[in-house]
């Protein structure tokens, strides 16, 4: 997981100067020993990265919140594997929502995905995060006052492609919403249970292919619940409708719920 191994920091260089040294990883953090030309005895500093790998982020993510609080906006972080559904999701999702919304989109590279959901007239803005395996709140922060317009009430955040980084970056949302589809398997929940422990609402989709790839949606459901107990779950289908009416009434009572609380 990035916060573990500490992949979302910037690369250490090599100081061509007296301070030259190596890494060791050590109980959590890292120790680097310097080693000087004139032979003098090296020295270790250690660097709590389990501490610090998220400090900027979080500070970030809270900057996030604040904003979107001030203009009464709800945040939902839509995490979910590749090839999930996410991107045909919103799209049926925004053309049927009657509420104001902006979409955010991570990608590691191309608009493929926003230019499907740019057909819905939404306002929707694309972060390339190359070879990142996650938004930041870094990013998210930047685009702002560009992707979300005056009278946007939900700003849907589909992320990067992936069940075990993104779950660790908080963006400023109000809730993370997790999907899983019918052809992988029932037993997701169960070998990536951040996720699902974290996520409020849970999207099981494609839910009409589920008879052809003998997937037991039953049962997904019940491992679902075995990692978060009081999640919201959803069986839907982007591509029948089946599932959406309940879907966007979720949302409609998360809009309340949220514009009470501001």
């Amino acid at each position: 997981m990035c916060k573990e191994c500490g992949c979302g920091q910037p690369h250490r260089h090599h100081d061509h100067g007296h301070d030259r040294g190596h890494w060791h990883s050590h109980d959590g953090g890292k120790t680097f020993h310097s080693h000087d030309h004139a032979g003098a005895a090296p020295q270790v500093r250690q660097v709590p990265l389990k501490q610090a790998v998220l400090a900027d982020n979080d500070e970030a993510a809270a900057r996030n919140r604040a904003w979107f609080a001030e203009r009464g906006i709800a945040a939902y972080n839509l995490i979910s594997s590749p090839g999930s559904g996410k991107t045909a999701l919103l799209v049926e999702t925004l053309k049927k929502l009657d509420i104001p919304a902006a979409v955010i989109v991570g990608d590691p590279y191309g608009e493929y995905d926003a230019e499907r959901l740019r057909e819905t007239g939404a306002p929707v803005t694309q972060i390339q995060v190359h070879e990142s395996c996650h938004l930041s709140a870094q990013q998210v922060h930047a685009v702002l006052a560009e992707a979300v317009p005056e009278n946007t009430k939900i700003v849907f955040i589909e992320n990067v492609g992936n069940l075990v980084c993104p779950v660790a970056f908080d963006l400023g949302e109000n809730a993370k919403i997790a999907l899983l589809s019918a052809p992988e398997g029932e037993e997701k929940p169960l070998k990536y249970p951040a996720l699902f422990a974290a996520a409020d609402i849970v999207l099981l989709t494609k839910s009409d292919a589920a008879g052809a790839l003998g997937c037991d949606m039953d049962l997904m459901e019940k491992n679902v619940r075995r990692i978060r107990p009081d999640a919201r779950i959803f069986r839907v289908s982007a591509r029948t409708g089946d599932g959406m009416d309940a879907w966007l009434e979720a949302l409609k009572q998360l809009q309340k719920q949220n514009r009470e609380g501001f």
